[in-house]
């Protein structure tokens, strides 16, 4: 299957300026940027006049099934909101359960622009299942919690969940360790999951420094912060993506700067969850890598990665008063480049570039809101909104076409979203 992109202004995230281009695809892959070769023929050809191609936006860190709990437990203290609320419910949903709230967040990241997405929660395999379906690209991780009193059979459950799904549904699943956080995994439970990693070779995701009571725990039990006490014990010897990072000491910041460890900013989150602020801007100029992420509908309570650039900016402009830090370019930096390194795939996706997979966007410039034309990077970061999304293809397949899904049944999932839902609550 070849496709071509034309007329379209494309921003490629490789450091060059947006111009208008055209863009071919053969199977799953960028072939040609700039000028069709002589003779070139399209089986699909995408008119993009008054629309701007650009790398599909990468959500680093969600739970994508907590789209069920979406405005269940809002307005709560971060810890009275997990363990009374959160948790409870958790314990009943099933297989069927995670397979349909993934179909529908699924349905909510496509149509907003997001091509790849980091998942952390349990019932993986339905995860993995759903994303196939729909077609997104995904790297799931199988939530771990508890002690070493059940490891083997906890473990397992990774271990499997990598010999099914790794690197299938023409490599759009991946699978990381997903060690919930520290202080709901024991120091044996944990070495274990490092261990595990080793044998077979995956990254990490987690959650790390979230509140001030998760620090202050760890200090007073460790003597150390949570960033510390991961380092103590080996955790950042693997790449790791770690989630959230709001509460920092000095220390930690060198830590994860020489340890490449890739911290995941989920700014809606922080806020509704009065977690506070990450100091995305002192991580970015201590040389950490930085990426962006929604966290689940639960605590969100959307998964429009649109609305989490625009917040990464600002936030960090206003809580350092400064208006130059975090420009519109670096904003958009964190939710393709850097996202796709995070999920290590950045060799893969998130820049526009011959040899790399075909996970594109279209955005329809031809809104009020994004007029006029002056700089189109400061427009999709301060302007744009996820429904000016048009246009999707992941992996050189087409998910979504003038704004009409092609992969998700969206009557059926609502359907049984609401038989789901039922069940829930009763």
């Amino acid at each position: 299957m070849k496709m071509l992109i034309k007329n379209a202004k494309v921003l490629t995230m490789t450091g060059e300026p947006i111009e208008k281009q055209e863009i071919g695809i053969e199977n799953d892959r960028i072939a040609f940027v700039g000028n069709a070769p002589d003779g070139y023929e399209a089986d699909v050809v995408f008119e993009g006049e008054g629309h701007l191609a650009m790398p599909g936006l990468v959500n680093a860190h969600t739970h994508s099934s907590m789209s069920l709990l979406r405005n269940y437990a809002d307005d709560l203290p971060f810890w009275e909101w997990l363990t009374e609320k959160v948790w409870p419910i958790e314990e009943k949903m099933g297989p069927d359960e995670i397979y349909w709230g993934t179909m529908l967040s699924n349905a909510e990241m496509i149509k907003s622009g997001i091509t790849a997405y980091a998942d952390m929660y349990f019932y993986s395999a339905e995860t993995a299942k759903a994303s196939v379906e729909a077609g997104l690209r995904c790297s799931i991780a199988q939530g771990l919690i508890g002690s070493s009193a059940k490891d083997k059979e906890k473990l397992d459950v990774t271990r499997q969940l990598f010999q099914d799904w790794h690197m299938t549904g023409d490599e759009l699943i991946t699978v990381m360790a997903g060690p919930h956080a520290p202080y709901t995994c024991d120091d044996a439970f944990l070495t274990k999951v490092i261990e595990l990693c080793s044998e077979l070779n995956i990254p990490i995701h987690t959650h790390l420094s979230e509140s001030e009571k998760e620090v202050k725990d760890s200090l007073e039990k460790h003597g150390r912060s949570p960033i510390q006490h991961m380092h103590h014990l080996g955790m950042f010897n693997h790449h790791t993506l770690a989630a959230h990072c709001v509460h920092l000491l000095d220390e930690d910041f060198d830590i994860l700067r020489e340890n490449k460890v890739h911290v995941v900013h989920n700014p809606s989150s922080n806020l509704k969850l009065g977690n506070g602020i990450s100091p995305v801007s002192r991580l970015l100029s201590s040389g950490v890598r930085v990426s962006i992420g929604t966290d689940g509908s639960s605590s969100n309570n959307n998964l429009n990665m649109f609305e989490e650039i625009h917040l990464t900016a600002l936030l960090a402009k206003g809580s350092t008063h400064d208006p130059a830090v975090v420009p519109a370019y670096q904003a958009l930096e964190m939710a393709t480049k850097n996202g796709a390194e995070a999920l290590n795939l950045g060799t893969e996706i998130g820049m526009i570039q011959p040899g790399m997979k075909a996970d594109i966007i279209l955005v329809d410039l031809e809104q009020p809101h994004l007029y006029p034309h002056y700089q189109l990077d400061a427009s999709l970061v301060y302007s744009a909104q996820a429904s000016d999304v048009r246009t999707v293809i992941i992996n050189g397949k087409i998910v979504m076409e003038k704004g009409e899904l092609k992969t998700i049944d969206l009557e059926k999932t609502y359907h049984e979203i609401r038989r789901i839902t039922k069940m829930l609550v009763d």
